[in-house]
């Protein structure tokens, strides 16, 4: 594999130097940027994917909801339809993306829009009356300059080559790390000491006296997909046999959760907002049926049941016991206090009221 990554080098230069050029012509204000006067948050990362940006942005939501009218918006990665779309809790997944309605479904009273275009959307979100725009992977998009940019990572790549795609991961240059106003290690692990802490903090070192803070991992309790026809709730033991069935681009953390509590686990991994069809569901349901052990039951991200819970799939469905683990984002001390604190001085400073 690493063999094959380096004979891709020669086509990660030239693409290094596309995304250095388009950059620096944003840098130097030869392509335009438009500013707000009103909070804009991005929650974006420099891989591809996996880095924790959802819960993250739940975290936001938590954070401002209550204290200013907050609203998110992305650009509804899969779906089937164009332009500015709000989203609407029974809205699907091909309408707007499955990130968008997990947003929707779980904060009902919050603002949730898709648009390709950024400007055009928080345009449209302010207009409206929003207060606080949180944007959802959009550190790329230069076209709009956030008011308040935070950059995340994962715990596990720091010690991996960060190679420009196509021979690695990255979509942007490890350089840009400098544009964050906050950059946040996420899926830390436990084990984790201060010592490795502080190696990766020099690793990520802007040069600006940025913090760096570091976050985990929470999943909750079980939650059925099909309330009416499962328990409400299944508890994780020794005894249980599990079918994983991700389409997310890194399960790696939910896999060594359940594995370390489960006696079997059985992963069936799809690629990231892959499209559950008949087809894809019969093969899960062989799966299933075919696991020896009669305490199983099916266990899926809160992602993927966006695009599970369809009209076509609705009566297959209803059989399987399905569960979703709902996951958060969660920080200690001091790095709770010292996030809080800039996210709401940045809000009330540029809405010119008073810190909360």
């Amino acid at each position: 594999m690493v063999y094959i990554r380096a004979l891709l080098l020669p086509f990660s230069l030239l693409y290094g130097l596309a995304v250095w050029i388009r950059n620096r012509l944003y840098d130097w204000g030869w392509m335009k940027a438009t500013v707000f006067n009103k909070p804009v948050i991005v929650v974006g990362n420099l891989a591809v994917g996996g880095t924790g940006k959802s819960p993250m942005t739940e975290y936001l939501v938590r954070l401002l909801n209550g204290r200013y009218r907050v609203a998110t918006l992305s650009r509804g990665y899969g779906r089937q339809t164009r332009g500015f779309l709000e989203v609407h809790a029974d809205s699907t997944a091909e309408q707007c993306g499955d990130e968008p309605l997990q947003f929707k479904r779980k904060f009902p009273h919050v603002a949730v829009a898709v648009d390709e275009n950024r400007v055009h959307g928080v345009r449209r979100l302010f207009q409206g009356g929003h207060e606080v725009i949180l944007l959802d992977d959009a550190y790329q998009h230069r076209a709009l300059r956030p008011g308040f940019a935070i950059l995340l990572f994962d715990y596990r790549s720091m010690d991996q080559p960060k190679w420009l795609l196509p021979a690695g991961n990255y979509r942007d240059s490890f350089g840009e790390r400098r544009r964050a106003d906050l950059v946040i290690v996420t899926k830390t692990p436990p084990t984790a000491t201060e010592a490795a802490k502080e190696r990766i903090r020099r690793s990520l070192d802007t040069g600006r006296q940025i913090p760096v803070l570091f976050s985990a991992i929470h999943y909750g309790p079980l939650v059925p997909l099909s309330p009416d026809r499962h328990p409400k709730e299944a508890r994780l033991s020794r005894d249980h046999t599990v079918l994983l069935v991700t389409g997310i681009a890194n399960p790696t953390s939910l896999c060594d959760y359940l594995q370390n509590r489960v006696k079997k686990m059985i992963h069936l991994r799809y690629p990231d907002h892959h499209p559950y069809t008949p087809e894809t569901l019969q093969t899960i349901t062989s799966r299933f049926h075919g696991i020896g052990n009669p305490s199983k039951f099916i266990v899926t991200t809160e992602k993927d049941a966006q695009r599970l819970l369809t009209p076509a799939l609705a009566t297959q469905l209803t059989d399987l016991p399905i569960y979703i683990i709902p996951i958060q984002a969660q920080f200690s001390e001091p790095d709770e206090r010292i996030f809080q604190r800039m996210i709401l001085q940045y809000c009330a400073i540029t809405l010119g009221t008073d810190p909360v």
